[in-house]
């Protein structure tokens, strides 16, 4: 005879751990942008550390989520809003310091507000719509382009490391645009689909 146990329970703090993850990440803003202030070399390698800190923690909320089975609605919405507080912060700031220009940050924000808006309404009418390259490839090239235009230049082996960041954060804009209209296309596609 067969005798079938039931799977161990997981502990309260594993269960919450994907949410102190993402929490961490939007706690660590304001330290990341007092480095900023002084704008002095070192205190932005500082700075660029813990963004590059904070944007690992984008995975590990995640991995951890689905290994103790602790997806939950509020994970599902912190998780991009927390995505959102540390970049937008980075991009207000950078643009304070006139190291990127102003139109980029707009384009940026205004692509995650549009999006985050498709996506309230996608919900709201039962449409399902899966994530996109261009928007998986943005937030990519995105860590790592800002920690390079905040770093600058670094004389003697990477004298032009800002201007390869503000490049490819040039290409971040494009994909902004792309990936904006590639998510309402989906949303009126799934909705169609629905009749």
């Amino acid at each position: 005879m067969n005798s079938t146990t039931a799977p161990s329970p997981v502990a309260p703090w594993k269960m919450q751990l994907p949410m102190w993850i993402t929490v961490s990440r939007i706690a660590m803003v304001p330290f990341v942008l007092l480095c900023m202030l002084p704008n002095t070399f070192w205190w932005n390698v500082t700075a660029a550390f813990l963004f590059m800190v904070a944007s690992v923690t984008d995975y590990y909320d995640g991995y951890f989520a689905r290994k103790y089975n602790a997806v939950s609605n509020m994970g599902k919405f912190m998780d991009p809003v927390a995505d959102k507080i540390l970049v937008s912060s980075i991009l207000v700031m950078m643009t304070y310091y006139q190291k990127i220009d102003p139109w980029m940050v707009v384009v940026i924000l205004g692509r995650d507000n549009f999006i985050s808006a498709i996506r309230a309404v996608a919900a709201a009418d039962g449409v399902v719509i899966a994530a996109k390259a261009a928007g998986k490839w943005k937030t990519a090239l995105q860590m790592g382009a800002l920690p390079a235009v905040l770093i600058g230049e670094i004389p003697g082996y990477l004298p032009y490391l800002d201007k390869i960041g503000y490049g490819i954060l040039w290409i971040t804009v494009l994909l902004s645009i792309s990936s904006g209209v590639e998510y309402y296309f989906a949303y009126k596609k799934g909705r169609e689909a629905k009749g």
